[in-house]
């Protein structure tokens, strides 16, 4: 349709959006992540298969080659690429962007992500708490700072978009019967550690003149759960994509010394075990991390570790609401708020949190126990390879000199001391709550 202009000239309208265009990253993510496990889910329920992931774990050059480069393996590894560069080029091009392009540059970040997987499976390397999501920020790291990522690769590399989707499956691994389970420490610790923490990172950051964008990101990985939880502020907030890479690779970079040097301080000054578990769970940013540096301490760090950060886990969605209000009534003036009200929470609301909480009820109260067990190593080894995706893309987006250059370099000197901060905090609490001083010492044996 048209319409004549006062001029004279006739003025076509603007081409309507289509319905698939109008679908967020929150919402293709939401899509592919509950695909995945709706169809996992019915495969388990009307048949006896058994699900297998993928290999990556190897000692020697005969393991690499007998266990992990087999025909079998390799395959299976392929199939599962075929499956998530299908779905997500279909998300690609019903946005509206170029798919092929896309699966030009999937294959490569795909192939890359394997690679870390890989490396990082070798039992030496493993052994010392190093995993692959930091094999995946170095392969990216470089290829980026070398100018070695044309631009045909960096439109395949979407961190959020696969760490969205990864965190939806994530959902399925973190059961509420678990955390209640394991008592009061582990709760208490995660609210008096996330919320202390979260508020001292942001006026740390504006008083070192840090803007409150980059502030709220930046608060939010490093009280809750590194890069998960600032993709989830981001969103809440609608923060700038630039400002969100910067942050995660911060959170990478700095991992680095803490997978090695926390554990070695545990046993160089006798912290007791399962106080250094509850240490390691509350400022280590992954599950996995939390895991492979615990078992350098041992069994009682593992399970205390782990029991520490699923309750810090949870609360990226009740985070994910209070940091919308509370940026809402922040930013948005008097009237629009009177005027609008939870609405303007809902659209701030990252979406795709929905689809984590969702699964989580899901396999906390409505899947059996033994379907569970059936598929969680499988969907575990889902989100893992989407995960890997999204550090690769992370590295290939970043670049070194902006970590000093912006704004002078103070968000990271504010990142830093805030770690500093969150470790030493950390260690306090799960002395009190782990250690005997204010409840007994929790028998997770």
């Amino acid at each position: 349709m048209s319409e004549l202009c006062k001029d004279g000239l006739v003025k076509d309208h603007a081409p309507k959006k289509s319905f698939y265009s109008r679908i967020t990253e929150d919402g293709w993510a939401l899509c592919i992540g509950g695909l995945l496990i709706a169809i996992v889910l019915v495969i388990a329920f009307l048949t006896d298969f058994k699900f297998t992931s993928p290999a990556y774990q190897w000692s020697n050059a005969n393991d690499l080659v007998t266990k992990v480069l087999t025909v079998k393996n390799v395959s299976l590894i392929a199939a599962i690429g075929f499956v998530f560069a299908l779905l997500s080029s279909i998300a690609v091009r019903l946005s509206g962007a170029n798919s092929l392009r896309y699966i030009e540059g999937f294959v490569i970040i795909y192939a890359l992500a394997i690679l870390s997987l890989i490396i990082a499976g070798n039992k030496t390397i493993s052994s010392y708490g190093i995993e692959y999501v930091v094999f995946g920020l170095i392969i990216g790291l470089i290829l980026s700072n070398l100018n070695l990522s044309p631009a045909w690769l960096k439109e395949a590399a979407r961190s959020e978009f696969f760490i969205k989707t990864g965190l939806i499956i994530l959902g399925t691994s973190i059961l509420f019967t678990d955390i209640v389970n394991a008592g009061l420490p582990g709760i208490l610790q995660a609210v008096a550690v996330v919320i202390v923490v979260w508020f001292f990172a942001l006026w740390l950051s504006r008083r070192l003149k840090v803007d409150d964008e980059f502030g709220v990101i930046l608060a939010s990985a490093v009280s809750i759960c590194g890069v998960s939880a600032a993709i989830v502020a981001a969103g809440a907030i609608k923060g700038d994509k630039k400002k969100l890479s910067y942050v995660t690779t911060l959170v990478l970079l700095v991992a680095i010394p803490m997978l090695v040097l926390q554990p070695w301080l545990i046993k160089k000054f006798g912290i007791p075990e399962v106080v250094g578990g509850a240490w390691l769970g509350g400022t280590l940013d992954t599950t996995a991390s939390v895991t492979a540096a615990s078992q350098l301490v041992g069994p009682l760090a593992l399970k205390a570790g782990v029991i520490v950060k699923f309750s810090q886990n949870v609360l990226i969605g009740v985070a994910a609401f209070f940091i919308a209000a509370w940026w809402t009534l922040k930013k948005e003036n008097d009237q629009k708020i009177e005027k609008q009200g939870l609405g303007i929470v809902w659209e701030r609301f990252p979406k795709f949190v929905l689809g984590f909480i969702a699964a989580s009820l899901l396999f906390s109260f409505v899947i059996p126990t033994e379907t569970t067990k059936q598929v969680s190593g499988f969907l575990n080894g889902l989100r893992t390879l989407w995960f890997a995706l999204a550090f690769v893309s992370i590295g290939l987006e970043a670049k070194f000199a902006e970590l000093v250059k912006t704004q002078s370099g103070r968000p990271a000197l504010a990142f830093t001391v805030a770690q500093i901060f969150n470790i030493l905090w950390t260690l306090i609490w799960a002395y009190l709550l782990f250690g005997g001083l204010l409840f007994p010492v929790p028998d997770i044996k």
